[in-house]
């Protein structure tokens, strides 16, 4: 039986991945995934002979008969933690993961390989909303105001009942203590905001944002949204287009019209997929729109483009 706890040098903030197998298409997924793995703390990648040192994990598709022996043979010369992909561990004592290739779930199987405790993904519960003091209320209540006036040009100002400026509080999530560092840097292009009324979207982009180390907000309302962009800088905003209060497109709007935003990229999450739908996204100014539910390699995609290798 193999160990898969061998011991492991103290967490540095890159290794090397030994990979066996694997068809020519998921080769190309597994060079997306260590791409944008680059992102995060700490990032692997490829290892190639050529490195010339042991890798620090063994990456194996455990459908591939050559692939194991290869393995084996390898591993009992130099052990080291192993992740297998398939329906079947071989009597090896690691980690196992079903295909298809997941980016988020390979990223936390190879931090608990090389010693890197995280909680599940799945099971951590969106944070509760943190009670703001009065004081913050009215400077929230103020910067929404202020940049809902400032955007009357733009599109026809909304009818905001009072019972909604009162939920109109910051939902501030710094994603920290699963992936990433304890403290994501606060650089300008670290900062994403997801606006959805949904939870369990906003749960699932939180799921699938954990990994990058990011920087999120999240808002339950456009009118949030605005109020948030208002007061501090995104790279990016996943933004639904159905929700109570102005809808996505005017929030898309009134960010586009802002010059202090211009660079920040928005993505629409809508369930409708007609072309109509898509053609007024664009009208509104959006950069991508992604249909509900998100495709995990979409969503890999968007990240990878909008936002910044070095946030």
């Amino acid at each position: 039986m193999i160990n898969a706890s061998t011991t492991m040098s103290p967490a540095k903030p890159q290794y090397t991945v030994d990979v066996y197998g694997f068809s020519q298409t998921e080769r190309i997924i597994l060079r997306s995934i260590f791409n944008l793995s680059a992102r995060r703390v700490p990032n692997f990648f490829e290892f190639t002979p050529t490195m010339g040192s042991a890798p620090d994990i063994f990456l194996v598709d455990a459908e591939d008969a050559i692939a194991i022996a290869d393995f084996r043979q390898k591993n009992a010369m130099n052990p080291r933690p192993a992740v297998l992909i398939g329906d079947s561990d071989h009597g090896i004592s690691c980690t196992t993961l079903p295909r298809p290739l997941q980016w988020t779930k390979l990223f936390k199987a190879f931090d608990l390989a090389v010693g890197i405790s995280t909680p599940s993904l799945m099971s951590k519960p969106e944070s509760s909303t943190r009670i703001e003091a009065p004081h913050e209320k009215t400077q929230q209540m103020a910067a929404i105001t202020s940049a809902l006036r400032l955007s009357a040009t733009a599109i026809a100002p909304p009818q905001i009942s009072n019972t909604a400026a009162q939920k109109s509080v910051s939902v501030n999530h710094s994603l920290t203590g699963n992936l990433a560092p304890a403290s994501p840097p606060n650089r300008p292009f670290n900062w994403v905001l997801v606006c959805d009324d949904n939870m369990t979207v906003r749960e699932f982009m939180r799921v699938k944002l954990t990994p990058f180390g990011f920087n999120v907000d999240y808002a339950e309302s456009g009118e949030q949204a605005v109020g948030l962009t208002g007061t501090k800088h995104y790279a990016c905003v996943f933004l639904d287009v159905v929700m109570p209060g102005i809808n996505g497109y005017q929030v898309c709007k009134l960010i586009k019209s802002k010059k202090s935003v211009a660079k920040t990229a928005v993505v629409m999450l809508s369930s409708k997929d007609s072309t109509f739908d898509k053609i007024r996204a664009t009208m509104s100014g959006c950069d991508t729109y992604l249909t509900k539910p998100v495709n995990e390699h979409r969503l890999f995609e968007v990240i990878r483009k909008y936002v910044p290798a070095n946030a």
